[in-house]
């Protein structure tokens, strides 16, 4: 029998497009064959669709699916060709042998193009031609070439894994079927890797998803740490310039002590000089009149001393100098008086801290508007929402999951899980009011008890002076003078939430060493009107300018 490779010429496998041997070859309606690659080209650079053989039109673009046949044929030949030139030693590495070799060549084995399962044998495209054109064998499982065959037929029955239990999760034979798997669901195998190929599918994309929510997580962590770098850099520098103040001041007050120092020094140094001046004049008088007593006590002459006695006997200098000393007493209450000016000036400056703190905050200040999907239905909102207030109107809105029911209580539209964000809220005329922030899961129909471990960081008023800050238990807050506008900052990964007295430049209260693990927005509860006593809005304040938005109201 002659071989294979005899019976084939290159002509017979040649594209009449590149003049080479098919490359994934495809065949037109008309029958004419064509490396898939040449003949895609060769319609991209043409108006219309025609053979490049026969000239054929065809009215729209054929879809086009490799000819396996053709295909086998082609790259049998690419392997004749390797072989009988394999001394040459530029040989195409795509020409060499590899995968698994077919188990039918006694000579120099060629690659399998196909594994047949009931013959339990790999196939060159040579020994393989039995099983495409004999009936008997035509009927074979023939699959990819695979080296271990016996990972494919079933161990007990030596025949071809083909069908696929669900009861057991495993692949079967026919024979299986009707013995230990007969009762049982099953299903031909290509039907069970289809829907799992489906279920994986569907699994492929939430695991594309999750990848897709990661990195976005990632960009989302790169750009909050640039922030907070840029953030961070500012809070340096006010820091700075806030010591420098101090250190400035106290190198003020320095200053000015050594300077008093000095000039009581100096006046200390002029008059122990005079002292001394003084003190010396009297010692030189003192000294001559007991020179002359000296010389009165030695005299002879009776007359003469008589006569002398009652101006050396006079009275002497009364000064008394035993209480004159060195004023170190005075400097001392004068080191006191200065170190009194500068814990004075110390503590002015330290007052303006909170003022320095809220400024920085203010830094992080983001554009906040109501939610009206949250709000209650006796809650009214600006056009623009911005205010809100209490209405004994009941307003005609759904009873979404989001909305608040028994509280008149409304979130901001904007959430935030990460970084840091700051707003302030006009509470001008409003004698009760809550300010704060909650987390997205809080229980938003029933009864509502505000505390960080429900969900809620909550500063409030009651009975127009009754400040609270909403712990567990309700801390109970002394401030100097009722706020008109408060300020709230939050830093979520700092797990801190503060309060700020904004015109007083005062801080009110601090939630601090919270953890946040939830989106967190704005909330806001303007409270019952109380007869109209408190019927004043709610205002968030624009973060252009921080005043009051023009806005009207709706019934």
């Amino acid at each position: 029998m002659a071989s294979f490779s005899s019976l084939l010429y290159e002509e017979q496998l040649q594209c009449s497009i590149c003049l080479d041997v098919f490359t994934d070859p495809v065949s037109t309606p008309c029958g004419h064959n064509f490396c898939k690659i040449c003949l895609k080209d060769f319609w991209d650079n043409s108006s219309h669709y025609q053979c490049p053989m026969c000239i054929a039109d065809f009215p729209k673009r054929p879809d086009l699916c490799v000819n396996t046949f053709i295909s086998e044929l082609s790259a049998q030949f690419k392997m004749s060709a390797q072989v009988k030139s394999s001394s040459a030693a530029d040989q195409p590495s795509y020409l060499k042998p590899k995968g698994v070799l077919c188990d039918s060549c006694t000579k120099e084995k060629l690659e399998a193009l196909r594994s047949c399962l009931d013959c339990g044998v790999s196939l060159c495209i040579t020994h393989l031609m039995p099983h495409k054109s004999t009936a008997k064998l035509n009927k074979h499982k023939l699959i990819e070439p695979v080296e271990n065959l016996e990972d494919y037929i079933c161990q007990k029955h030596e025949r071809p894994l083909e069908l696929f239990c669900r009861d057991d999760q495993m692949c079967v034979c026919q024979f299986c079927i009707l013995g230990d798997h007969k009762n049982h669901t099953n299903v031909r195998m290509e039907e069970e890797s289809q829907e799992k190929k489906s279920h994986l599918v569907e699994t492929q994309k939430h695991v594309q998803k999750m990848i897709q929510n990661r990195q976005h997580k990632i960009e989302e962590l790169k750009q909050s740490a640039e922030l907070n770098k840029k953030h961070t850099d500012k809070e340096k520098t006010e820091s700075v310039k806030m010591f420098s103040a101090l250190m400035r001041c106290i190198e003020r007050s320095q200053v000015d002590l050594l300077k008093v120092i000095e000039e009581k020094q100096k006046a200390t140094e002029r008059q122990t000089e005079l002292f001394i001046q003084e003190l010396e004049q009297e010692i030189n008088e003192l000294k001559k009149k007991n020179n002359e007593m000296e010389q009165l006590l030695h005299t002879q002459d009776h007359i003469k001393f008589l006569q002398s006695y009652p101006f050396l006997h006079g009275p002497l200098h009364n000064n008394n100098w035993n209480n004159l000393r060195n004023k170190s007493d005075l400097r001392m209450e004068t080191l006191r008086r200065a170190l009194c000016q500068l814990q004075e000036s110390l503590n002015e400056e330290i007052k303006k801290l909170p003022e320095t703190e809220l400024k920085i905050f203010q830094q992080y200040a983001v554009e906040v508007t109501l939610d009206p999907d949250t709000a209650n239905p006796k809650l009214m909102l600006s056009n623009n929402r911005k205010q809100v207030r209490y209405s004994n109107k009941r307003q005609n809105v759904p009873d979404n999951p989001e909305r608040f029911k028994r509280c008149v209580n409304v979130l901001g539209k904007e959430g935030f899980s990460s970084g840091r964000f700051y707003y302030d809220v006009q509470v001008r005329g409003k004698t009760a009011w809550d300010l704060g922030v909650a987390r997205e899961s809080i229980n938003r129909k029933g009864e509502i008890m505000f505390s960080p471990k429900n969900g809620y960081w909550i500063l409030m008023l009651r009975n127009k002076t009754e400040y609270k800050a909403c712990e567990s238990p309700l801390v109970p807050l002394r401030l100097k003078q009722a706020p008109q506008k408060v300020g709230v900052f939050v830093d979520y990964e700092g797990g801190l939430v503060s309060f700020y007295d904004v015109e007083a430049k005062s801080h009110i209260y601090s939630f601090t060493g919270q953890t946040f693990t939830e989106k967190l927005y704005p909330f806001f509860s303007p409270c019952l009107s109380n007869g109209g006593k408190n019927s004043a809005p709610l205002i968030i304040m624009s973060i252009e300018h921080y005043f009051p938005t023009e806005a009207s109201f709706t019934e």
